[in-house]
């Protein structure tokens, strides 16, 4: 292994468990009451999972020069949406799938009307987090990262995302569309992980423009190669059903695509990606990184 590669995995592996200790302090207690709902949010989002957006929150922090203590809150924020987002994609009346992360999904472990609780509580509890913590020096830049994440979140994000998603079912879309579907549904969190991670350093609206540039392009790269991965690797490997969205007749960049140009694909936005951290210099230098770690992954 490089240096530099060596380097890459401390310093992911470092992040990866400071947010898993962060997540464990931030959830509720798994003894406090209503207990089987606090133990249900604990199954949905300890211990699992790469915790690519809290990687992206912290890479983006450090180009901005800001407080790790203050971006591991936003961090939990974003991660606790996307926690929030598996739970319900997981339900029978979603995707219905019975793996997410190498374990039982959370309404096959304990039930749908508790899964269903579980999602509302984690929504709720990423908003209280933006609220009750001192996240950035100027009150109107912290209301700014509610909106973001509330952007995010909605019905003009990631549950717009998952409409488009479900209507999309068994049906031809072209690459325009399936680009528009993936910029809500995966791309849109992804982008404000990157921009909480920034706006709780001093990153100026020059900075912010690259780094939202290049948090569009990773996110769709992000996308593309996990259609990628659901046509090629194995359940085991992923910890969720492989091959999944093919049987449902969910259109994928494979699918619309070819696998070959889609892996192109990816590698045209991880260009992209890079290119606009270039006015960065040696400050974007952990974001390069994950761009390479999310278009090369294996899983």
């Amino acid at each position: 292994m490089k240096p530099a590669e060596s380097d890459f995995q401390a310093w992911m592996g470092a992040v990866q468990a400071r947010m898993e200790a962060v997540l464990a302090r931030l959830l509720p207690q798994a003894h406090a009451r209503p207990v089987r709902l606090h133990e249900a949010m604990r199954y949905a989002v300890l211990e699992g999972g790469k915790r690519v957006r809290p990687l992206l929150a912290f890479a983006a922090g450090e180009a901005a020069g800001a407080a790790p203590e203050r971006v591991e809150i936003a961090a939990a924020a974003v991660e606790l949406i996307h926690a929030y987002s598996l739970v319900h994609d997981d339900l029978p009346c979603m995707d219905d799938d019975v793996l997410r992360r190498g374990k039982p999904t959370v309404h096959v472990e304990y039930d749908e009307a508790t899964a269903m609780l579980v999602g509302d509580a984690l929504q709720s509890l990423a908003f209280q987090l933006l609220a009750e913590n001192k996240l950035a020096d100027e009150p109107r830049v912290q209301l700014e990262m509610v909106r973001t994440l509330a952007l995010a979140a909605g019905s003009r994000g990631m549950a717009g995302g998952q409409q488009i998603d479900l209507e999309a079912t068994g049906k031809a879309l072209t690459v325009p569309e399936l680009e528009l579907m993936h910029i809500h549904k995966t791309g849109a969190l992804i982008r404000a992980a990157v921009m909480l991670g920034a706006a709780c350093g001093h990153a100026g609206a020059e900075a912010q423009a690259h780094l939202d540039r290049y948090a569009k392009a990773v996110g769709l790269a992000f996308q593309v190669i996990d259609d990628v991965l659901d046509a090629e690797a194995s359940t085991a490997t992923l910890g969720k059903t492989a091959g999944k969205d093919h049987k449902q007749g969910k259109p994928t960049y494979v699918s619309v695509m070819g696998l070959a140009p889609a892996r192109e694909l990816a590698q045209d936005l991880r260009a992209e990606a890079l290119g606009a951290l270039e006015p960065l210099g040696g400050a974007g230098s952990r974001l390069r990184q994950l761009a390479d770690f999310i278009v090369l992954r294996k899983f």
